[in-house]
């Protein structure tokens, strides 16, 4: 290797260590399945390194790999009967689809919703569904009763307790991430 290739790789590599951690929050925002980011991720880098030849360097590095990112979840959408990669297809298009970039959001609030996809993924069926009826297909708890054999009274009741819930785990992987 010459050393203008060394120079050419190490340059590559100084930009990796410097975005890596926004790409990978940024790839979480469109809705990965947060064991899918990495990869999705590396993805992002390996295109990136093969297309180096096309970046130009006054560009913003950052935004050009986020472009590639959201190429490559545009592709895993299409593909996403057969891998299951995405949390939700319609999310994911949503935030795909948007003008806002990670730079429009804060880092709490970006945070926030990556542990809000999470603590909903993590939550026990029965309350995904009485999240997912109430704020995914805005049901009213009345609405829900009949779907789910109980009244609304406990359905609102058990919302109460869900959001409880959410906002607890959402709060301690906050933290976590700010320490």
């Amino acid at each position: 290797m010459s050393h203008s290739t060394n120079q050419h790789a190490d340059d590559f590599a100084q930009l990796v260590a410097e975005q890596h951690v926004q790409l990978r929050s940024f790839i979480r925002t469109l809705g990965v399945k947060p064991d899918w980011v990495d990869d999705l991720a590396q993805d992002t880098f390996l295109v990136a390194h093969k297309e180096l030849g096309s970046f130009e360097r006054e560009r913003d590095f950052g935004k050009w790999l986020r472009g590639i990112a959201r190429n490559l979840v545009r592709n895993e959408v299409r593909k996403d009967a057969r891998r299951r990669r995405l949390l939700s297809e319609n999310i994911t298009n949503i935030l795909l689809n948007s003008d806002n970039e990670v730079e429009e959001t804060t880092l709490l609030e970006e945070s926030r919703m990556c542990a809000l996809r999470d603590c909903v993924e993590q939550l026990p069926s029965k309350s995904r569904e009485l999240v997912s009826g109430r704020y995914g297909d805005g049901w009213t708890a009345s609405d829900m009763a009949e779907q789910v054999g109980m009244t609304a009274a406990a359905i609102r009741q058990a919302l109460v307790r869900v959001r409880r819930q959410l906002k607890q785990c959402i709060e301690s992987r906050t933290t976590e991430v700010e320490l």
